[in-house]
């Protein structure tokens, strides 16, 4: 499809001298098909950190290139576009017009990743994109409401003997408290106790709040089995009852944590637009890990999870969580 003569005009003889039009990843690992390029506009101050996440991703593209003349079929992605200038935006339109496919960029690689690229989330995207429209669906907050509860009486019917036996072990093995309560917090930054089966010593935290790590010396016998198991994470059905936990959502995290990880991962409390969950898609979809590099790799997902939650995902994730259980794949 040819473009309009003032689409020519637009992209042959105004092309601003301060915008450039940059090409990038043409290896072999790449396909190179028209299919799978993307052509990106944004401001010239967010060149870099495009190129320097696009980086890390097997994504042909260009930047801020006017020279197109056939727009049929192509995908075009906007970045910032509340600071676009006029013959940008005026591109974009055109573009459109003329059969293009134009979208934010963070939500062509939500589609390419299966998870969110957090170093791009800016305030815009926030303010000026539907993405997050289900925080105020009062139907879906319902829905997913009825549906914890009905998860709640069926895994209490298995939970409940597993529960019990759990208990007389964790007695048996170690002096101290069944059940383990700790401040975290949950939706909207409220604190509540999160209640677990203890699968530690009674002193894991005499000398201050620390990260729990893979292979956890202060884990006890018992505890290594049901942290497996996920066996340890049971007795927040009554958080789920009390409203303060959903089946599926993010970890929830402790606040001497969030102060820390706030510092470092973009938008990192926007997690607590949700209830947290027992489970979610981070937990299912990444390893198990303890550093502020995995939080950031949970955020990524926790950001998906939130803005395309529904009841096929959640259902997903309830199944692969069933697999980790049977499969002791839990940290």
């Amino acid at each position: 499809m040819k473009t309009s003569a003032a689409a020519r005009d637009n992209s042959e003889s105004t092309t601003p001298k301060n915008i450039r039009s940059v090409h990038f990843n043409q290896n072999e690992n790449i396909v190179s098909e028209r299919s799978n390029f993307i052509h990106i506009y944004c401001p010239t101050s967010c060149i870099n950190t495009i190129e320097s996440v696009l980086a890390n991703h097997k994504v042909a593209y260009d930047i801020n290139n006017y020279a197109i003349q056939d727009f049929a079929d192509a995908t075009l992605c906007h970045f910032q576009s509340s600071e676009l200038d006029d013959q940008q935006q005026a591109f974009l339109i055109s573009a459109t017009e003329h059969g293009s496919w134009v979208e934010p960029l963070v939500g062509y690689l939500d589609r390419k990743l299966g998870y969110t690229e957090v170093k791009l989330l800016h305030t815009g995207y926030f303010l000026h994109q539907k993405a997050f429209s289900l925080l105020s669906n009062n139907r879906h907050k319902n829905e997913k409401r009825c549906i914890d509860l009905l998860f709640v009486i069926l895994i209490a019917i298995i939970g409940i003997p597993v529960g019990i036996i759990t208990a007389l072990l964790i007695k048996l093995e170690s002096p101290g408290p069944i059940f383990f309560k700790q401040r975290r917090t949950g939706q909207y930054n409220k604190e509540f106790d999160v209640i677990k089966f203890r699968s530690m010593r009674n002193d894991a935290e005499k000398n201050g709040a620390q990260w729990a790590t893979q292979n956890d010396a202060r884990v006890t016998k018992v505890g290594k089995f049901i942290r497996k198991t996920r066996i340890d994470e049971l007795p927040q059905l009554i958080n789920v009852c009390k409203g303060e936990m959903s089946i599926v959502g993010p970890r929830p995290e402790r606040e001497v944590f969030i102060n820390e990880l706030e510092k470092e991962i973009p938008y990192y409390r926007f997690r607590h637009a949700v209830k947290p969950g027992i489970t979610g898609l981070a937990q299912v979809k990444y390893p198990y890990g303890a550093s502020t590099e995995d939080a950031i790799w949970k955020h990524k997902f926790d950001i998906y999870y939130i803005k395309h939650q529904n009841w096929r995902m959640e259902l997903k994730i309830l199944l692969l969580t069933v697999k980790t259980v049977i499969f002791g794949m839990g940290r």
